[in-house]
């Protein structure tokens, strides 16, 4: 395995005239739940490895955890405010029923919610706040126009969007500047590459990958994802990972595995490096943020940055994603690929 070796991680613009942050960021997720029981200690410790390690951009929602992420992320921010860059979103609505998930992009809710994220992260600005999900029912301009306002009130910093198509981001653009688009992109999942990269490349917006190693597929952890995770994991729920599914697409790494052994790289090595090049191929600003919640696995990451693949093995690698059995969601309704079909 390709090993950290200290450096710290080279610089990128959050869109024109955006935040400088570390070139790979830390998705903070899994800390809060999703992913099985969390040793807090330990995330503790991995939040500081990643900063050390030079990732400044720090990725949350006030969905994660109903709010419990930010406020696990509070400490930490206020001990290194300075130094990181802090990026929450807004509406994914929860509700008691621990299956709800509506989805809400009101001016009303906005605003609500921005106050409630405020209070949670313990500060006065969020230096960048995405719209988590888009509501077709509300009027894009509306909406943008709500987050807008919070820039103008200095409550925000920079406004972000996550799984939007390219002429919604064009649309949203328009309206205000967006500093970046986070959407799902990785080995398993080019549907971004549709619209949605050209639109950002062309706009000068930072493309901010979520899920980056294919929710740990990529990793090559698992031989059969559907009897190898934990009962609270949400992943046994997930297409991707269940039954027949899960076996054809572990079948789908034994390139990912020849590259990295190559390399001395481990799987995820080569799954983050290959989105660093493929965002270069289209002129465009990539930051990464796999999530995790070990600081050996943050140093790993970052380490990633240092790879650089061969035209020969991005060829090997350019098949995976039209061969994945499954949809990366139960139910794509709230994604870019829904729109656009």
């Amino acid at each position: 395995m390709t090993e950290y070796d200290g450096t710290t991680l080279a610089q990128a613009e959050l869109g024109k005239g955006g935040p400088m942050v570390g070139v790979q960021g830390l998705g903070c997720m899994g800390i809060s739940e999703f992913y099985g029981a969390t040793d807090e200690a330990a995330a503790r410790e991995t939040l500081d490895a990643a900063l050390a390690a030079g990732v400044t951009l720090f990725d949350t929602a006030d969905t994660y955890g109903r709010g419990r992420n930010e406020e696990f992320l509070a400490p930490f921010v206020a001990a290194h405010r300075d130094e990181i860059t802090l990026a929450t979103k807004f509406a994914i609505e929860r509700s008691d029923d621990p299956h709800y998930r509506g989805v809400r992009n009101d001016r009303p809710y906005i605003r609500r919610a921005v106050e409630d994220s405020l209070r949670r992260l313990g500060v006065d600005v969020i230096d960048l706040y995405y719209m988590h999900r888009r509501d077709p029912a509300v009027p894009f301009t509306e909406s943008v126009g709500a987050m807008a306002e919070l820039v103008r009130e200095g409550k925000v910093r920079h406004l972000g969007l996550s799984e939007v198509t390219g002429a919604e981001l064009r649309e949203a653009h328009a309206v205000h500047p967006i500093a970046a688009l986070q959407s799902e992109w990785s080995l398993f999942s080019r549907d971004v590459e549709r619209s949605a990269v050209g639109a950002a490349a062309e706009l000068g917006v930072a493309f901010v990958p979520y899920s980056p190693l294919g929710r740990g597929f990529l990793t090559g952890a698992f031989a059969d994802a559907s009897v190898e995770l934990s009962q609270d994991d949400f992943r046994r729920h997930q297409p991707r990972f269940s039954g027949d599914n899960a076996q054809a697409n572990a079948a789908l790494l034994a390139p990912v595995r020849e590259i990295a052994e190559a390399h001395g790289a481990s799987p995820a090595q080569i799954a983050l490096a290959w989105v660093q090049q493929r965002a270069r191929v289209h002129g465009l600003t990539v930051v990464p943020i796999p999530g995790t919640r070990k600081a050996d696995r943050v140093r790993e990451n970052v380490a990633a940055v240092g790879i650089t693949l061969s035209d020969a093995e991005l060829a090997l690698l350019e098949p995976i994603a039209s061969q994945v059995a499954g949809d990366r969601y139960p139910d794509m309704t709230f994604t870019a690929v829904a729109r656009e079909a």
